[in-house]
């Protein structure tokens, strides 16, 4: 196509709210999280990189609720934990963590949980 027209093309789906970054950021922020179950830092990464601004990155993180994100990284820790069977505590731990920081979780967050977990057992 030539320029104008994409201009043009690009020009009226912005005007008829086809294409709209705030909405595409919280989207992309809920579905990551419910589906995908990554954390927050992950999901400012990946916003980034597709050069979302950061006005709308901080409205997508709003639609995380902090209810959820505790429950959904306590869940997930605890899979992680289970499924793991190492003998040894600190690679067993190690193993956890360091999924979880894949996974693009707060290392404070992901401290407490592991230290609930290990208290646990």
């Amino acid at each position: 196509m030539i320029p104008e027209a994409i201009e043009i093309i690009v020009g009226k789906l912005v005007e008829e709210n086809y294409l709209n970054e705030t909405r595409f950021a919280q989207s992309f922020a809920r579905g990551k999280f419910r589906i995908k179950k990554w954390g927050k830092e992950r999901i400012v990464r990946e916003l980034k990189f597709r050069k979302i601004s950061p006005f709308n990155i901080k409205i997508a993180l709003k639609e995380i609720s902090s209810e959820d994100y505790f429950t959904t990284l306590s869940e997930l820790a605890e899979r992680f934990w289970e499924a793991n069977s190492t003998k040894d505590k600190f690679m067993r731990k190690k193993k956890v963590i360091d999924a979880l920081r894949y996974r693009g979780w707060e290392l404070p967050l992901i401290f407490d949980v592991v230290a609930d977990l290990e208290s646990e057992t």
